[in-house]
Parts: C-alpha cells; sequence; structure tokens
C-alpha cells in the first residue's frame, strides 16, 4: 500500500512538472468599443457572432468585468500595467484630452512594468498586433515596453487626413494614418476595408513563427471603432451596417485564430481572453442592453464589457460567473500562470482572478471595491452589488444632465434605474468612505474636493514631441 501510494505520489508530482514546464502561451483579443450587448454570447440578436459564442460555449464569460474608463488610452494603460489610469497618470493627455492624439508628449512610461516585460523575463516571445494608442513618440513605442515586434496603427484609426478608403476628409487636421511595423512606418492611409484582415494575418504568422516557444500575443483590433470598414466579403452583410459588418468580420478574425491553434496543435496549451476596451458607442450602432449609458460615461454601460476566457482543460467550459473582475487583473493572473509575478516595488491595483478563471469552488471576487473615473474625476465606486454614484452632472454633446447622489443594487437593477440612496443612508455613508479612500490614494479633480493623490506616479512625457509623417520606408 505504501509503495502504491509512493508510486502515486510521484506520478502526481510528474504530472505537476510537466505542466510546469510547458507554460501556457496568452493571446489577448483587444477590440475596439464593442457593446455588451454585440456579440450573441451576450444577448445581440443582430450580430452574427459563431465564433466568439464557440469560444464562450468551450471557455468562460463574466458578466461584471470592468475596464477602467470609458475610452481607448486610459483603458489600454491599465490593461498593460495593471493600475488605475490616474495611478499611473495615464487618464488624459497632457492638454487635457480624454485620449492621445498624434504629437502628444505624454505617453507610457518607461518606468512601469507591462505585462510584456513580465512576460519577457519568464523566456516568453512578446509581440502586438493593432493599435496601441499609449503614445505614438519613439519612446512611447511598443519595443520600449517588452514587446520584440510591433505591427500596427499607433492610435485611433480616425486621427489620419482621409476617411479609410482613399478619401480625404476637409478640416482634418491630422497627418497621414500610419502603418508601422516594430519602429518604422511602412504604409501612410492603409486601406481599412482591409485592416481586420491585415491584423489577422499577420497574428497567424507571428503565431505560427513562435508556436515551438511560449508566447504572448497582445492584438488590439481597430475595429469597430469609427470610421467603421469592412472587406468585401462582410460589407453590407449584417442586420446592423456598417456597426454589424465591423462586428462580423472581427467574428471572423476570432475564428481564424481559434483555427490556426488547433492546426498548430497548440490549443490546449493557450489562453485566449476575448473583450473591448470600452462601452459600445451608440450613436455609431453598438448596443449596450441591458446596461446604463456606453463610451465616454461612468454608467455601467460605460465600464462594463464583455469578456470571454478560453483554455480548454484549465478553464471550465459553458460556464459563467457574476464576480467582479477587470482587465487590471490580466497582468498579475498571467504573470503567475507563467512562473513570474507582478511588480512588488510599486502599487499594482490588479488581483490574480485565475480561482474565478479556473471555476474554484465558492471563488469570491478579490476586489473589494471598483472604482468609476471620467478622465480625472472619481465619479462613482462600486462595492458588492452597490454602485454609488456621486457625479452630479453630465455633459454630453454640450448639453448638461443634473443629477442627485444616486445608489443603485446592480444585481437586481443592472440599468441603473431606481435610485436607492435615502432607504439606503448605512450604505451610502459605507460607500462614501471608500470614495475617500480612493481620492487620497489615487486622486480625484472634482472641483469641490481636488486631491492630487498619494500612490501616483508620472507618465512618460518627450519635451520636444513630434508628429509621425513622411513617407514610408
Amino acid at each position: 500500500m505504501l509503495h502504491r501510494a509512493c508510486l502515486a505520489l510521484l506520478l502526481i508530482a510528474g504530472s505537476f512538472a510537466i505542466y510546469a514546464a510547458e507554460k501556457p502561451n496568452f493571446i489577448i483579443i483587444f477590440v475596439d468599443d464593442l457593446g455588451y450587448n454585440d456579440i450573441g454570447a451576450y444577448g445581440s440578436k443582430l450580430h452574427r457572432t459563431p465564433n466568439i459564442d464557440r469560444m464562450a460555449q468551450e471557455g468562460r464569460t463574466f458578466s461584471d468585468f470592468y475596464v477602467t474608463s470609458g475610452v481607448c488610452t486610459p483603458s489600454r494603460a491599465s490593461l498593460m500595467t495593471g493600475c488605475y489610469p490616474r495611478r499611473i497618470s495615464l487618464h488624459e493627455s497632457e492638454k487635457g484630452q480624454w485620449v492621445f492624439f498624434p504629437g502628444n508628449q505624454r505617453g507610457l512610461s518607461k518606468d512601469e512594468t507591462t505585462i510584456a516585460e513580465i512576460l519577457r523575463e519568464q523566456g516568453y516571445a512578446t509581440g502586438i498586433v493593432g493599435k496601441w494608442h499609449l503614445g505614438d513618440q519613439p519612446e512611447h513605442f511598443p519595443l520600449n515596453h517588452g514587446f520584440d515586434t510591433y505591427y500596427g496603427i499607433p492610435y485611433s484609426n480616425d486621427m489620419g487626413m482621409m476617411n479609410g478608403a482613399g478619401k480625404v476628409v476637409r478640416g482634418r487636421n491630422y497627418p497621414p494614418l500610419p502603418l508601422i511595423r516594430d519602429n518604422d512606418i511602412i504604409e501612410l492611409e492603409p486601406d481599412q476595408r482591409l485592416i481586420t484582415q491585415k491584423y489577422t494575418n499577420e497574428a497567424k504568422k507571428w503565431i505560427r513563427d513562435r508556436k515551438d516557444q511560449s508566447f504572448f500575443l497582445y492584438l488590439p483590433q481597430t475595429m469597430p471603432h469609427a470610421p467603421q470598414f469592412s472587406s468585401e466579403r462582410f460589407e453590407g452583410k449584417s442586420a446592423n451596417g456598417k456597426w454589424g459588418d465591423t462586428v462580423e468580420e472581427l467574428d471572423w478574425s476570432v475564428g481564424e485564430i481559434l483555427k490556426e491553434l488547433k492546426t498548430l496543435g497548440i490549443d490546449d496549451n493557450t489562453m485566449v481572453v476575448f473583450l473591448s476596451d470600452n462601452g459600445g458607442a451608440m450613436n455609431w450602432g453598438a448596443s449596450n442592453h441591458p446596461l446604463n449609458g456606453g463610451k465616454g460615461t461612468t454608467w455601467e454601460g460605460g465600464h462594463r464589457v464583455p469578456f470571454i476566457a478560453r483554455w480548454p482543460g484549465h478553464i471550465p467550459a459553458e460556464t459563467s460567473t457574476r464576480q467582479l473582475a477587470t482587465s487590471m487583473d490580466l497582468l498579475p493572473t498571467m504573470a503567475n500562470l507563467a512562473g513570474g509575478s507582478p511588480p512588488s516595488d510599486r502599487v499594482i491595483d490588479g488581483k490574480d482572478i485565475w480561482p474565478l478563471l479556473s471555476g474554484k469552488q465558492k471563488a469570491k471576487s478579490p476586489h473589494k471595491a471598483y472604482f468609476y473615473y471620467y478622465k480625472g474625476e472619481l465619479q462613482a465606486v462600486r462595492s458588492g452589488d452597490w454602485k454609488l454614484h456621486v457625479a452630479r452632472a453630465e455633459t454630453r454633446r454640450n448639453k448638461t444632465t443634473e443629477y442627485p447622489l444616486r445608489l443603485y443594487n446592480l444585481k437586481t437593477d443592472i440599468g441603473e434605474t431606481e435610485n436607492l440612496a435615502s432607504e439606503n443612508p448605512k450604505v451610502v455613508k459605507r460607500m462614501e468612505s471608500l470614495l475617500a479612500i480612493a481620492r487620497k490614494d489615487l486622486g480625484d479633480d472634482h472641483p469641490d474636493h481636488k486631491t492630487a493623490g498619494q500612490n501616483t506616479r508620472p507618465a512618460g512625457h518627450v519635451e520636444n514631441a513630434v508628429i509621425l509623417h513622411g513617407k514610408p520606408d
């Protein structure tokens, strides 16, 4: 009996050793402005997304997954660093803009540690294919932040001279939109009808070339951000105009990536996650139903996004969770799975959510609170099922709406329709105390209680910033 027990232990130890030797590959598919209700797995009846839906069937979906901003740049900063944008001073540009524009001086600091840098230290090949949007100065480019290779557009696809199909847009003061490989411009004003295809083919080749080593691929797609463009195969084919066309082509792209993994025989050792960088832009065709609001707001529709994780044999198929998790959590989670660790010499806001991803019984969210910022202003907090919204006014399209203090129970009122503040003064008080802690820690630009924050770090800064332009090499 003792011999059998020892043999069993040796076999178990051997299996763990094999697992440890085969570090998982990671692919993050990060689409731009996709709505909560824009894919079938989250209830869409307009868009045909069989590949993303199959990914959900073969993996795990999160109903309460958050990105840290309702717009591009700060959200991407959090994914890369595991921190609130305010902590690393990337909540706005040096000019007060809520995202970076061509020629901005500010960018991701070289002193921050990115998910790519952590994984490269563990022997991973690292690559980005797609939209960066964390600074367009050479000092801020991906190759200076842990990536071995880069192929893509450094900012949003509407920040060029043309509309993506070769027609100049009057009134635009931007330089030609650059397509970049590593640090060099290889094309100006690329045909955006082909951009999803180009990214997908580039990603597949990148994976094929690194199939025999551990890798991390970051695939931040340009679409469906405006202007929306699709290839001929998808153009005009959806039931939701240009928006739907781009969503259905993105679904094709996901299918191509998953098919490539299976063809190469590395599907079972690759974790793939799919999410949006912020809530959907409803004025362009997105749906965030049943959430309130959308892109650019601190309502649920601005910060809560679809999130699907798939890793056959490790993440349980056909499962879901209501536990709160965030894009900041991907850095510590993937770092730990790769045998590394998040930085210990600074504050990191993300938490290891492997217990939630792996479906561990009774696993709970590691977050006591989640904070909603609009640029540098702290506007709301969620703790458990409660959300307290303290912003008293919202200005959209030059129209200002005044609001009272609002308390919502998101478990029973996902659409934020019933204000329960007056009936729950103790809950309001507890939530206000959490906001006070965040103001002291992260800061707040609200004019009534403006604070700098005790634990924030400076962004990268280039004094003599230049706008990318010129002929491709």
